[in-house]
């Protein structure tokens, strides 16, 4: 049987989650935010943490668009060079 945390314990911790959040959330803001000095993959990431933990629609909105812009500059990633790999025209 466990001993359950005062309160005052649990409201310290939510907070030290939610301050982590919100440093990720200016972060991935900033990458996003200066597309071009960052690469495909530091930007999929924020694109990632902001479709997830994004402040309104309009921003989740934006960092799928992102994403799906992103994808469609690697095929690679895409799987479109499937047919290439498995010998299929």
């Amino acid at each position: 049987m466990s001993i359950p945390l005062p309160y005052r314990q649990h409201r310290q911790r939510e907070q030290a989650r939610q301050d982590w959040i919100e440093e990720r959330l200016r972060e991935a803001r900033m990458v996003v935010a200066d597309v071009v000095n960052h690469s495909d993959h530091l930007l999929r990431l924020a694109c990632n943490v902001l479709v997830i933990h994004g402040e309104t629609d309009a921003e989740r909105k934006d960092a799928r668009i992102l994403l799906v812009v992103l994808d469609a500059r690697s095929p690679t990633r895409a799987g479109r060079d499937r047919s290439d790999r498995e010998g299929r025209p």
